[in-house]
């Protein structure tokens, strides 16, 4: 039985693509989610499309995800050791305040890194370098935040290991390229370095003309947050009801909608709720809240708006307390993620409170307790040291331009960066996994376990940091995917794509082919995640090839190379994601930045594989 000439079962399994295709771009539920879905469909399914149970869950088994969840504990093993941090701290003394050294220091020290540590951390971990270094040489951190999320992305095709895609891509050779048992550790890595090169070029000339300065340099955090009307200062005069309260009970108090941020008395400040202050006639409360609920605590308790008394950056800095005004990114595999902020708790269990949030181009300043957090959101947050030093653990929240950080070019790196004494042993393990893959003297797979079987045993990584290290939300993505792009194959529905693009090759030439498999595998990638692209862009690659009597490796790799690059859109890398609030970036600023790039690298990725492998 066949539906338009298309098989049955292919048609099943189109069809099943098509919803997930909807969900993967609307995001109505969490991607990972929707994976599960997947499995589910398909083990349902599996008596008509010949799918069974285990081949299902296979995705579990399969030696890509283990590979990544491997990839994912070594990299928090180097993080560990706090040479990245040092590295981004000693910045600083190479850029000496200008802006084109500043730009070069941030995409040619993350590009390379990311070819050997996961991308995801090593940007997390440089967004508050990059701020910090943006303010050191006047110079908007938009300027440079973008750029670093582009040159995390370009680092990961120089390796094997530098991005997940690559590992797919890896395994998907071994079981559909006859004579090839997977991609060397350094196979590629020659056309990498171009690639690299060419996208850094780019981004220190043409992108650095594009890349848009949204955020002005030395931004008032409460002016870019513009919460001018929902700061003030109200004085307690000695006819108010509430002298004698402790400070702390007021804002708990159901029928005052504001938050209580600090209490200042005789140039002294009390962060609130921390302190057990009562309330004095003269004292002056911070609060923050609409303007409406502000002026009912006024009424309510005969307190006096101070009118020329603005509240700013400089409110909470000159009379500082252990708490500091700053901005925090929600990234994408955050415990936080889908839950309201009154969920979170943010507040009860690490003293933090959430001002504002902005999302893409809106800004939400009221009903916060109401509010979903969703990946890329950027809180505007008060918050004590202690819960910097949480949140910089746990990585459920990446804090950034902290009220009382001081300046980088103040600071000795290894005074902010001290050294592990495990670093030495610990770069010793991730070099013998990369050596001992790149010999084929192990399967990667079995090389990266090795590797965390050591960090462990060495102390180098702990078994709690190594299970928190994994993006799970990623692997779950995997596991779902892959069965779904073995489907395909099995149906025989990568074979109907593939017939319908081989009939390109009447009019084009194969190169020009090859040229159009790459761009509509980035546009895919940059709309859904570049995991489940290359799981469905692979099979139909090398079916393809095979009509078109030309070499399956050269169209696979372009894939390859395809799906690791999304520059398009906030959406298409999590890196882009983590920037996205930080830089102050509209979804139009990837499109101008990162098209460009997109299409120039389509070239040059598409020469170099005809040029180093062939065609056919």
């Amino acid at each position: 039985m066949a539906i338009a000439g298309i098989p049955f079962e292919a048609a099943l399994v189109f069809g099943l693509i098509g919803v997930a295709l909807v969900l993967f771009v609307s995001e109505v539920i969490p991607n990972d989610v929707t994976a599960i879905g997947v499995i589910v469909a398909l083990a349902a399914l599996g008596p008509t499309i010949g799918v069974t149970p285990r081949d299902a869950i296979a995705g579990f088994a399969n030696p890509a995800t283990i590979t990544i969840v491997a990839m994912y504990m070594l990299s928090a093993g180097i993080q560990n050791t706090g040479l990245v941090q040092r590295l981004g701290v000693s910045l600083a003394g190479f850029v000496r305040g200008d802006e084109g050294r500043a730009l070069l220091a941030t995409v040619g020290t993350t590009g390379p890194i990311a070819g050997f540590v996961n991308n995801t951390p090593v940007v997390a971990v440089f967004i508050p370098m990059i701020t910090d270094l943006a303010e050191q040489s006047d110079v908007s951190p938009s300027k440079l935040l973008l750029p670093l999320s582009y040159a995390a992305i370009l680092g990961g095709t120089l390796t094997l290991v530098g991005t997940s895609t690559n590992i797919l891509a890896s395994d998907f050779t071994r079981q559909l390229v006859p004579g090839r048992d997977g991609i060397g550790m350094f196979e590629f890595t020659q056309l990498g370095v171009i690639v690299l090169a060419v996208g850094l070029a780019y981004l220190l000339t043409i992108g650095r003309r594009l890349t848009p300065a949204r955020i002005p340099v030395d931004t008032d955090l409460v002016s870019e947050f513009n919460l001018e009307d929902h700061l003030d200062q109200l004085r307690v005069p000695e006819t108010s009801t509430i002298i004698g309260e402790p400070v702390a009970d007021i804002e708990n108090r159901e029928d005052v909608p504001v938050d209580v941020l600090q209490l200042r008395r005789n140039g002294e400040a009390y962060a609130v709720p921390d302190t057990d202050q009562r309330i004095a006639a003269g004292d002056v409360l911070v609060v923050n809240g609409p303007r409406r609920a502000v002026s009912r605590l006024r009424d309510a308790y005969g307190l006096h708006r101070l009118v020329r008394e603005d509240v700013t950056d400089d409110t909470f800095d000159d009379s500082p307390t252990e708490n500091t005004l700053a901005k925090a990114v929600v990234p994408e595999d955050s415990a936080y993620v889908g839950e309201t902020l009154a969920e979170a708790r943010l507040e009860e269990f690490h003293r933090t409170t959430v001002l504002a949030v902005r999302r893409s181009d809106e800004l939400i300043r009221q009903d916060l307790d109401e509010v979903t957090v969703e990946p890329g959101d950027l809180l505007l947050v008060r918050l004590s040291s202690t819960a910097i030093d949480y949140f910089a653990e746990s990585g459920d929240l990446i804090v950034v331009d902290e009220g009382e950080a001081d300046r980088i070019d103040e600071i000795e790196p290894a005074e902010v960066a001290p050294l592990s004494p495990k670093t030495p042993l610990a770069v010793a393990i991730m070099a013998g996994v990369i050596g001992a893959a790149a010999s084929n003297l192990l399967p990667i797979v079995i090389a990266a376990l090795a590797g965390v079987f050591a960090m462990i045993v060495t102390g180098c990584l702990s078994p709690a940091d190594a299970y928190d290290a994994v993006s799970w939300n990623i692997v779950f993505l995997l596991a779902g995917v892959i069965p779904l792009g073995f489907a395909m194959e099995a149906t025989g529905g990568a074979s109907v794509l593939a017939d319908a693009l081989v009939a390109t090759d009447a009019f084009l030439p194969l190169i020009l082919v090859m040229l159009l498999f790459y761009v509509f595998t980035g546009l895919l990638a940059n709309v859904i995640t570049p995991v489940a692209t290359i799981v469905l862009m692979i099979p139909v690659a090398v079916d393809a090839a095979g009509g078109m009597e030309a070499d399956p490796f050269a169209f696979l790799l372009a894939v390859m190379f395809a799906s690791a690059m999304s520059f398009m859109t906030p959406v298409g890398y999590q890196t882009n994601l983590m920037v996205y609030g930080p830089g102050g970036y509209r979804f139009s600023d990837f499109l101008k930045v990162g098209g460009p790039l997109q299409l120039l690298l389509a070239v040059v990725t598409t020469v170099g594989i005809a040029t180093m492998w062939g065609l056919t």
